[in-house]
């Protein structure tokens, strides 16, 4: 028989870095789960990604034991990193902070692809895109969809 789910847990940890400091300590002790053990699991397996911000979603259940999924970095954070600035723009549409070439929205789409809700890469870039004209960051070149075919 299944396990009867208690609910769901959102956090953004940095990738082999979780502690039970805030924000991740109170958010499961609140549930009653051991949060040491999601420290261990979650260090665990996100060795290769050390310091990068990762979502996490955890699903809890009534006897107090837990899984989770690590879901891919925000496309804010891959942007932010490929454009090698340190936050967006607070005016996006005056000023600009940054730049990326169509070649990085490719990669970052690739790398999100498991987790964002389109088909295909272009459509995917598409998506890349609009987070980084709403962050102020502008993107070099001539969108690959946009060449005229003859």
């Amino acid at each position: 028989m299944a396990k009867e789910i208690g609910g769901y847990v959102k956090l953004q940890v940095k990738g082999g870095q979780a502690n039970p400091a805030p924000p991740i300590g109170p958010a499961l002790g609140s549930k009653g789960l051991n949060i040491m053990e999601f420290c261990k699991q979650f260090n665990g397996r996100t060795q290769d990604k050390m310091g990068m911000v990762l979502p996490v979603v955890i699903t809890f259940y009534k006897d107090k034991s837990f899984d989770f999924v690590i879901k891919t970095p925000p496309a804010a954070i891959l942007l932010m990193e490929a454009a090698k600035i340190k936050k967006a723009s607070d005016q996006p549409n005056r000023v600009k902070v940054g730049s990326v070439t169509w070649e990085q929205v490719r990669q970052i789409a690739e790398t999100k692809m498991p987790d964002l809700n389109c088909f295909t890469v272009e459509s995917g870039m598409k998506q890349i895109a609009g987070t980084a004209r709403s962050m102020g960051v502008t993107i070099k070149g001539k969108a690959p969809w946009a060449t005229e075919k003859k």
